[in-house]
């Protein structure tokens, strides 16, 4: 592990988990929930990603859980969130790798935006959060770029978690097309959001 992730998980560890879960459920009215469909095309980045980090992407099934979205919780969620997008240095897969979209953990620091997402992923699940609820996100901004973010399914609706911004907000508030998204039960397995829409080619911001 480099100096630079293990210096991440020190200050992760610095968080404070003691959080509960909650079986996932219905939405209720004012905690609106993204219409999800069929599985769909799984992306390229995410299929490179496990083949480098096969550990991280059990194939094993299980039962959906949504975060039980406590004040305690939340503030763990913004917590991550902020640290993650103030410790690492916004660069482009092209910038960085010389490739148009490679996923990774930003281990030297500097990532764009699957990164940074896949980062916070990883040390939510640290502090206790169900992978089940921590998702992988494609969309498009408003600009109808790719973009990924990571969205966090609680009993209270689903908030995403955004490198553009240390904001966590609701779905809905984001103003970008939502387009297809890990499933809770198999991480492998992608579904659509929302009417099916093409894909972006790639996702880097």
């Amino acid at each position: 592990m480099s100096a630079f992730m293990s210096r991440v998980f020190g200050a992760a560890a610095l968080f404070g988990a003691a959080l509960s879960l909650a079986p996932a459920t219905a939405a209720p009215a004012k905690a609106p929930y993204a219409a999800v469909g069929a599985a769909t095309s799984v992306p390229f980045g995410w299929i490179d990603f496990c083949r480098r980090y096969a550990g991280d992407c059990s194939a094993k099934d299980l039962v959906a859980l949504d975060v039980n979205l406590t004040p305690k919780a939340l503030k763990a969620i913004e917590r991550v969130n902020a640290w993650v997008n103030n410790s690492i240095v916004a660069t482009t897969d092209k910038e960085h790798w010389n490739v148009l979209d490679q996923w990774d953990y930003p281990s030297d620091g500097r990532g764009d935006c699957e990164d940074f997402a896949l980062l916070k992923r990883k040390l939510l699940i640290e502090e206790g959060f169900p992978r089940q609820a921590l998702l992988m996100t494609v969309v498009k901004d408003q600009n109808n770029d790719g973009h990924a973010v990571l969205t966090i399914k609680t009993n209270k609706g689903e908030f995403v978690l955004d490198n553009l911004h240390d904001r966590v907000v609701a779905w809905y508030e984001t103003g970008y097309r939502f387009v297809k998204r890990q499933s809770q039960t198999d991480q492998n397995v992608w579904v659509n959001i929302g009417e099916p829409t093409p894909a972006p080619a790639y996702v880097s911001r």
